[in-house]
C-alpha cells in the first residue's frame, strides 16, 4: 500500500471476537502484551517509508494493552531512526468490571483517533474500536468534521465498513470470483470526500477487482438491519448508493446518517469450559450402521460429560474410484468444565476400540489433551459511563466526550444486561413499507440460487448474518417476492429453529437474514463446524428452488 500508490492514512485492522480472546490468553501468561505483534514486525518494514512519505498510521493493533504498543513503537522508532509522534486511544477496557471475564472492552468510535491526529500523531494506536472508526476517524480530523455532522460521518464508516476486512472488497471470498483473477487482490483504499462521499478503488497494477458486486458483498458483511449502529453515528444502509465509474472504481453516495444511541456495545470473552474431538473414518458400506455402532460402544464412557455432540459428514460416494471419497466422517465434540472428564483418557478409550470396532477403522488425528474453549457473550453501558480517552504524543491525556446520543432511554445497569447469545444491540426503527413486488412472468427451471444471485455470511457473536444481492432489476423483483423468511428457512433447515429477521436494502438490490443464536456462545466455542458462519451463504447459493428461465444467464455457445 506504501509503494503501490499515494495515501494520506494507512489503516489496519487487527481485531475480531476470537482475537479478543487470544489477546486475553496472551495477557495472562504476560501483562506486558495484550496487543498484536504482528503489527510491530509489519512496521519495521514499513515506518520509515511512511514517514518519508507523510503517510499517517491508524490500526487497533494495542487489542487489551494500546499503551503497551505505542510504547513498542517508540522503542522501533528509536532503533530504526524514524523520528515519528506515536498517540493511543484507551478506555474500551473495562475486564475490571465484569466478573468472570477474561476479556471486556468496549467499542469506542473514531473521535478519539481524530484527538490524536489533530495533536500532530504520526501513528495511532487504539484498542477496542470499531472496525469502520479507523476511516471514520481520520476522515472526520482530515475534514474537521463536527460530532453532528451524521451523514458526512455515516458515509466514512459506510468507507470503513467497505475497506476493514481488506481483500474482501476486492474480490476476496466474493461469489462470482470466476470473473476476476484474485490470485493476489490488492488491498482496497478510499478517496473520500469533503461531503462523507466515497470512491472505492485499488493501487493500479494490483490484481482482484473494485465493481459494484464486490462492494455490495462487503457491504452486506457481518450487518444486521438497516440500521448500522455506531458509537459516533447511526448509519443508514438502506440509503447507500453505488455507482460504477469505471475499471475499479465505484462511487458511493447518498449515506444517510442518523444520531448514535445512547451505549455502546460491550464485547466480553470468557473461558467457557475445556473440549476436545475425534473424528472416524467411515468407509465403503454400511456408514449408517458403522456410525450407530461407534456410538453405542462410548455410551457409557460419554456417560457424565456436560456437552456431547455427533456429526455425520456423508463425504463418501457410491462406487468411488478412490479410498478417500469412499469414506465419510463421523465427528464426536465433547464439551465440560472439567479437563479430566474430556480428557486424554476419553480420547484414548476410542482409540482402544481399534480392534474390535466397524471395519476399516482408523480416525484422522492421535488423541489429544482436552482444549480450553471461549465463550462471547456482549452487553451495553452507556456511553458517559466509559472513560474514552486519547493520549497525545507529548502524553496529554484528553476525555473525549460522546455524541450526543438520539433520544432513548439509557440501558439499566451495566451487569444487568449481559446477554446470553449473540450481539446485543439498541433495538433500530421499523424501516419503510417494502414495495409491492411480482416475479416476472414465464417459465421457470429448478436451479441453484446462486446462478442469479451472490451472497456473504458472517458473525455477530452468537449470531449470523447472511446477505445475498442481484444484479439487475427484474432479478430483485423475484427474489423480493421469492427469499421471505419462510422460504430462506426452508431452504437452510438448520436455521428453522432459531429466529430470523429479514431486512431489504432496495438500493443495494439486496436482503439481509440475521439468525439469532445459531453460533451458540460464539467463534471461541466451536458450536458449528463452521463457527464464524463463513460458508453459509454459499451453502444458499447451491440451494435449488424454481427460477424464471428469462433470470438465469445465457448457456455459453459451444463449437
Amino acid at each position: 500500500m506504501l509503494t503501490g500508490g499515494p495515501l494520506d492514512v494507512l489503516t489496519g485492522d487487527y481485531l475480531a471476537e476470537l482475537t479478543m480472546l487470544i489477546l486475553g490468553r496472551d495477557r495472562l501468561k504476560n501483562p506486558d502484551l495484550g496487543y498484536a505483534k504482528t503489527f510491530l514486525r509489519q512496521l519495521e518494514e514499513g515506518l520509515g517509508l511512511a514517514h518519508e512519505r507523510g503517510v499517517r498510521i491508524v490500526a487497533n493493533a494495542g487489542g487489551l494493552n494500546p499503551a503497551g504498543l505505542a510504547d513498542a513503537v517508540r522503542t522501533l522508532a528509536a532503533k530504526a531512526g524514524v523520528p515519528v509522534r506515536v498517540a493511543h486511544v484507551e478506555g474500551d477496557d473495562l475486564t475490571a468490571r465484569v466478573d468472570g471475564a477474561l476479556t471486556a472492552n468496549a467499542y469506542l468510535g473514531g473521535a478519539g483517533i481524530a484527538t490524536c491526529l489533530r495533536a500532530g500523531a504520526d501513528v495511532v494506536v487504539t484498542g477496542r474500536v470499531t472496525d469502520a472508526a479507523l476511516v471514520s476517524g481520520p476522515a472526520a480530523w482530515w475534514f474537521d468534521w463536527a460530532p453532528d455532522d451524521y451523514d458526512r460521518l455515516a458515509g466514512a464508516v459506510t468507507a470503513g465498513h467497505v475497506l476493514e476486512c481488506g481483500t474482501q472488497a476486492t474480490g476476496g471470498n466474493y461469489s462470482f470470483f470466476a470473473r476476476h483473477d484474485i490470485r493476489r487482490p490488492g488491498f482496497p483504499l478510499a478517496e473520500i470526500s469533503e461531503d462523507g462521499s466515497a470512491v472505492i478503488t485499488k493501487h493500479p497494477g494490483t490484481g482482484g477487482a473494485v465493481t459494484t458486486g464486490t462492494v455490495t458483498a462487503q457491504l452486506l458483511y457481518e450487518t444486521q438491519g438497516v440500521r448500522y449502529l455506531g458509537p459516533d453515528v447511526t448509519t443508514r444502509l438502506d440509503t447507500v448508493r453505488l455507482t460504477d465509474e469505471g475499471a475499479d472504481r465505484v462511487r458511493v453516495t447518498g449515506v444517510r446518517g442518523e444520531a448514535p444511541p445512547p451505549s455502546l456495545k460491550v464485547g466480553v470473552t470468557r473461558i467457557g469450559g475445556w473440549r476436545n474431538e475425534i473424528v472416524f473414518v467411515l468407509t465403503g458400506l454400511d456408514i449408517e450402521a458403522k456410525a450407530n455402532l461407534v456410538r453405542t460402544q462410548l455410551t457409557e464412557v460419554l456417560e457424565g460429560v456436560a456437552d456431547t455432540t455427533w456429526t455425520l459428514a456423508r463425504t463418501d460416494h457410491e462406487d468411488a474410484d478412490t479410498q478417500e471419497t469412499a469414506s465419510a466422517l463421523l465427528r464426536l465434540v465433547v464439551r465440560d468444565p472439567s479437563p479430566d472428564r474430556v480428557g486424554r483418557a476419553l480420547t484414548s478409550t476410542a482409540i482402544e476400540l481399534a480392534l474390535g470396532s466397524y471395519p476399516g477403522f482408523h480416525v484422522t488425528a492421535p488423541p489429544g489433551p482436552a482444549q480450553p474453549y471461549g465463550v462471547f457473550t456482549s452487553t451495553l453501558i452507556p456511553s458517559d459511563e466509559v472513560p474514552h480517552t486519547a493520549v497525545l504524543p507529548d502524553g496529554t491525556r484528553l476525555a473525549v466526550t460522546p455524541t450526543a446520543p438520539a433520544a432513548a432511554a439509557a440501558p439499566p445497569a451495566f451487569e444487568a444486561r449481559e446477554s446470553e447469545g449473540g450481539a446485543t444491540a439498541e433495538p433500530p426503527a421499523e424501516p419503510p413499507a417494502e414495495p409491492p413486488a411480482e416475479p416476472p412472468a414465464g417459465p421457470t427451471v429448478r436451479a441453484p440460487l446462486g446462478a442469479v444471485a451472490g451472497a456473504r455470511s458472517g458473525d455477530k457473536g452468537g449470531d449470523a448474518n447472511v446477505g445475498v444481492w442481484v444484479e439487475t432489476d427484474p432479478a430483485w423483483q423475484w427474489l423480493l417476492h421469492t427469499l421471505t423468511v419462510e422460504a430462506f428457512q426452508a431452504l437452510l433447515p438448520e436455521t428453522a429453529q432459531h429466529t430470523v429477521d429479514r431486512h431489504v436494502l432496495p438500493h443495494l438490490r439486496a436482503l439481509n437474514f440475521t439468525v439469532t443464536g445459531i453460533l451458540g456462545d460464539g467463534v471461541a466455542s466451536g458450536h458449528r463446524f463452521d463457527p464464524q458462519a463463513k460458508a453459509l451463504g454459499e451453502w444458499l447459493r447451491a440451494r435449488h428452488l424454481d427460477i424464471p428461465v428469462v433470470l438465469l444467464p445465457a448457456p455459453e455457445a459451444t463449437s
